[in-house]
């Protein structure tokens, strides 16, 4: 297994992955639109994705975000999505992508990542194992701009 930081050049392996990510979040399949919004991504400079492959074949992905903390003076990440194939699960694969985030963000001197997952979602083990920590502290709040 290969974990590779991504470009613009990786598009048409990420994007099966991403809309499989957003059907496991009950959203509906659309290839097009998936592309789109990555493509967009990339051209903008938002996001850094880091994309897993054994062999050619793209097995999992991971996109950041990058973001500011005020308080800290500090630059940070906001891991925002996290997909493995599931015929490759229980691998390491989800691992090596985290492990690769955690290497991108001490490079960077990023004061770290931030995460949010569902709540039933099995992924929590290997994010404590892995010393992610569950906040306790804060509370997080979101308001929906329901002009759709």
């Amino acid at each position: 297994m290969i974990i590779k930081k991504a470009s613009l050049s990786d598009l048409r392996k990420i994007v099966p992955l991403f809309d499989a990510y957003r059907m496991f979040y009950k959203q509906q399949s659309n290839i097009e639109d998936a592309l789109a919004f990555l493509k967009a991504r990339f051209e903008n400079q938002d996001n850094v994705v880091f994309l897993a492959l054994e062999g050619n074949e793209p097995i999992g992905f991971m996109q950041l975000y990058k973001t500011f903390s005020s308080v800290s003076l500090q630059s940070f990440y906001i891991l925002n999505d996290l997909y493995v194939n599931p015929e490759y699960r229980k691998r390491g694969v989800g691992e090596a992508l985290l492990n690769s985030a955690k290497t991108f963000c001490s490079e960077q001197n990023a004061k770290g990542l931030a995460l949010e997952t569902a709540k039933d979602n099995p992924a929590q083990h290997l994010y404590e194992r892995m010393g992610w920590r569950k906040d306790t502290d804060f509370f997080h709040y979101f308001w929906k701009n329901d002009q759709d």
